[in-house]
């Protein structure tokens, strides 16, 4: 049997070996005097004394290795925001600095001061086209028709009901500029003007939208509606651009001429004090170059103004198709507000 003198030598050692795996952080001790008084253990003082040289720099080794790693991280995190930097500014496209003309600074990306304007309110709101051919009587009443549904949904909600509308109004230029960009492109010719001029009508009516959702907040339903209204209309108006580009004009003027008459019913309801007057919207203010004081009643005065010089445009370009001539014939009506 093993004597308690020896158990107690071998449990010693056996801690000398396992101590720095079992307890990292404790410093490991060499086993002296008793293990080298017996043959067996000669051999361990020098093993355990490298395992705990081992042990001890592996520490430092593991502290050092986090130390750096976080290090590492900062500095990664900073060379990645010096490398966004770097990617946003590499091709040399960063916006500038825009400021008004009284030196403050310009707070709206989605439209720069040269592209502000003053509405032009002296314009004829009652010119009418009288239909006389058939495709006429065919857009007339096609807009007629559409009005139906329109009136019985919004009722007097004029707010919800120009927001609506412009959501409808903003499609038809981007669709006839679209189509002419691609005949352009198709036949090597110039388009006359009549591409930017109907762009810019497209964004004229959007700015209408950003302008009226300042106002009036859609409902989820209503805006499940602009889906469905917004798809049917575009695809049915690309198709009968393509088919006739007189008839998609003559509509869209007859379509302008019911946003002139719901916009002096919104007038009308706004004098009765129906409908709040409540004060202008900033985006409106900037984009009209309207006084800082307006109300809503001065932004639907600039909308319905914008509105009849739409008409206009699209009775006139529906002109030119009747007369057997192209649009790039006659020089497009840019800046037309």
């Amino acid at each position: 049997m093993m004597s308690r003198s020896g158990s107690k030598l071998l449990g010693n050692s056996m801690l000398a070996v396992l101590g720095p795996r079992l307890f990292s952080s404790v410093a490991t001790r060499t086993v002296s005097g008793e293990s080298a008084a017996t043959g067996i253990l000669t051999g361990y003082n020098y093993k355990l004394g490298i395992v705990a040289v081992r042990n001890r720099s592996t520490l430092v080794l593991g502290e050092k290795e986090q130390e750096e790693k976080q290090q590492a991280k900062e500095t990664a995190g900073d060379g990645n925001n010096d490398e966004e930097k770097r990617i946003v500014s590499y091709w040399g496209v960063e916006a500038p600095k825009v400021t008004k003309e009284d030196g403050t600074e310009w707070r709206w990306s989605c439209f720069r001061p040269w592209e502000t304007y003053r509405a032009d309110l002296s314009i004829d709101l009652k010119k009418h086209h009288a239909p006389a051919t058939f495709l006429d009587k065919m857009a007339f009443w096609t807009v007629k028709s559409l009005r139906w549904p329109t009136d019985l949904f919004f009722q007097r909600r004029y707010g919800c009901r120009a927001m609506m509308l412009e959501t409808v109004a903003a499609v038809p230029g981007m669709v006839g500029g679209l189509l002419l960009h691609c005949k352009s492109l198709r036949k090597f010719e110039h388009s006359g003007g009549w591409i930017k001029a109907l762009l810019e009508e497209a964004e004229n009516e959007r700015m209408h939208l950003m302008t009226f959702m300042e106002v009036a907040k859609p409902r989820w339903y209503e805006r499940a509606l602009v889906f469905t209204v917004q798809g049917v209309f575009f695809n049915a108006y690309f198709l009968g651009y393509l088919i006739s580009p007189k008839f998609a004009h003559r509509m869209v003027g007859y379509l302008e001429e019911e946003a002139i008459h719901s916009y002096t019913e919104f007038l009308k309801e706004l004098d009765k004090g129906n409908i709040e007057n409540v004060p202008a919207p900033a985006i409106a203010i900037d984009y009209w170059r309207l006084p800082q004081n307006s109300t809503l009643r001065d932004v639907v005065m600039v909308v319905r103004a914008d509105e009849a010089h739409h008409r206009d445009v699209n009775h006139f370009a529906s002109d030119i198709h009747y007369q057997g001539r192209e649009l790039r014939e006659s020089p497009a009506p840019i800046g037309y507000h």
